[in-house]
């Protein structure tokens, strides 16, 4: 594996709980990127490793100016930081605005994070949080570059027909037309939803048959538990056992799940596995 993004459609907010949920239990090193052109969140929402804030300087705006003149994977390490509990994330711009900054630029980011895994010195996949998106959003550009293309959406019906939607689009801008299961295509679309884990699996399976009969091109790769308290932990607001929650369970869930079906294609690079609960 190598870049692995994660995006939502208008309506299915959830992306960044995701993806730092996915990061935090992924069993090989793995860089987060903060990829939605709109803003990030972690430096508003977590702590750096050495307790203080996180430096909203350093990360997707840093990394602008070194992009211009080219971009070699390695040097994505120099602007990145590590989060309180070892995760290392490229913090995310501070406000819209700044994406004027990453203009003709995203291409660019796409194959170096693709190519990070392959990196001689520091080899990562790279999970990358798009956050919502729509036909003219810059951060789809990445989307060519990716092994993999998460769709996060939440189970309401507006938010599932929204999908489904994207899904299409998507897979008409990436593989030239829809596909059904038979033609899927790289970058393969995903769609995890955020469902309550009681009637999670009946949801999946209906969601699924609907994004097939509709030939998207996407299918239901897992679900992640609509689990408030434990991303609360995540984003240590709350106290608890982190590794033990909804949230975190679920999340070993579908990186597991995607090991299994995806894992004879990965290299498993040397290093100790790194962030929370895993």
């Amino acid at each position: 594996m190598a870049l692995i993004v994660l995006a939502a459609d208008k309506g299915s907010p959830g992306v960044t709980t995701t993806a730092v949920a996915l990061a935090a239990v992924w069993p090989r090193r793995v860089l987060l990127a903060e990829t939605d052109p709109a803003g990030g969140d972690l430096v508003y929402r977590s702590a750096a490793a050495h307790g203080g804030p996180l430096n909203p300087n350093a990360g997707m705006l840093s990394i602008a100016a070194t992009a211009r003149r080219g971009l070699v994977p390695d040097q994505l390490w120099d602007h990145v930081q590590p989060l309180n509990g070892g995760l290392e994330v490229l913090v995310g711009l501070g406000i819209a605005e700044h994406a004027a900054g990453l203009a003709g630029l995203w291409p660019t980011l796409g194959r170096a994070f693709a190519a990070l895994a392959d990196s001689p010195h520091a080899p990562a996949d790279v999970i990358a949080d798009c956050g919502r998106i729509s036909g003219d959003t810059p951060a789809v550009e990445l989307f060519p570059h990716a092994a993999l293309v998460l769709l996060v959406s939440r189970t309401e019906p507006e938010a599932i027909a929204r999908v489904r939607d994207r899904a299409a689009a998507l897979s008409a801008r990436l593989h030239g037309g829809p596909r059904g299961v038979a033609t899927l295509a790289t970058p393969l679309i995903g769609v995890v939803l955020i469902a309550d884990p009681n009637n999670a699996g009946k949801l999946a399976g209906q969601v699924n048959d609907m994004l097939v009969h509709a030939q998207t091109g996407a299918r239901v790769v897992g679900t992640i538990a609509d689990d408030p308290a434990g991303a609360g932990q995540l984003a240590g607001r709350k106290r608890g056992r982190l590794d033990k929650s909804l949230l975190i369970r679920s999340a070993r869930k579908v990186t597991a799940d995607l090991y299994q079906q995806y894992g004879a294609a990965w290299s498993v690079p040397g290093g100790a596995p790194q962030g929370a609960g895993r």
